[in-house]
């Protein structure tokens, strides 16, 4: 018998494709985690934090807006790591205090972080902390999505799926699919390893007792 024969369980058929199915899950959230780093996180979660914001929520917006890429522009203008716009920018740093504000300034990922989760606090907090709502002015504009509720184009209750705008909608839905995922791999996983670990330990204790 080999080392292999014996690690996968010899002559239990079951032990083997356990061991496989084990394996196979293993490199698929390895897959995951390649997919969905987080660069940055320290800074995105001082930022988050200072705003009270979800840093996983900032997290999966920048990875919807720039790809981490501190230099990204779009076709419209908007900078950095949150895609702002300067005149959204030149605003928000008004509302903050922040003196001598320059368009440029958004390509540092610290400024362009700390302007952009203030702007996403206030957009949570002005549209009673709905996420969908929030989401959709971030992108589409905060008077354009207070017009669609007011004129009955839009409501939140009708969901993502009826936003007007392709583009706004396409937005939305990815935020939150990758929103799902960073709560999934880096909150939900790691607590159910943390209460796996605490049960194991458990166990043992008991045992040596």
């Amino acid at each position: 018998m080999t080392g292999v024969d014996l690690i996968l369980g010899g002559g239990w058929p079951w032990l083997r494709w356990g061991a496989i199915a084990l394996l196979a899950a293993l490199v698929a959230l390895a897959g995951f985690y390649a997919a969905y780093p987080v660069p940055m996180a320290e800074l995105i979660g001082q930022e988050a934090a200072a705003c009270g914001v979800d840093p996983l929520l900032v997290a999966a917006v920048v990875r919807r807006e720039s790809g981490f890429e501190p230099r990204a522009v779009s076709d419209r203008g908007a900078r950095g790591l949150m895609q702002i716009m300067p005149e959204t920018g030149a605003w928000v740093a008004g509302q903050m205090g922040l003196p001598a504000f320059h368009p440029d300034r958004l390509f540092e990922p610290e400024y362009n972080l700390r302007l952009g989760c203030w702007y996403l606090a206030y957009l949570l907090e002005r549209f009673h902390g709905d996420p969908v709502v929030a989401l959709a002015a971030y992108n589409g504009g905060e008077g354009t999505v207070a017009d669609w509720i007011a004129r009955g184009r839009w409501h939140p209750q009708r969901g993502v799926s009826a936003i007007p705008y392709p583009e706004t909608r396409r937005f939305v839905a990815g935020v939150l699919r990758d929103y799902r995922v960073y709560q999934w791999l880096y909150r939900r996983l790691p607590d159910f390893w943390g209460q796996v670990r605490q049960l194991a330990a458990g166990a043992l204790a008991g045992v040596r007792e």
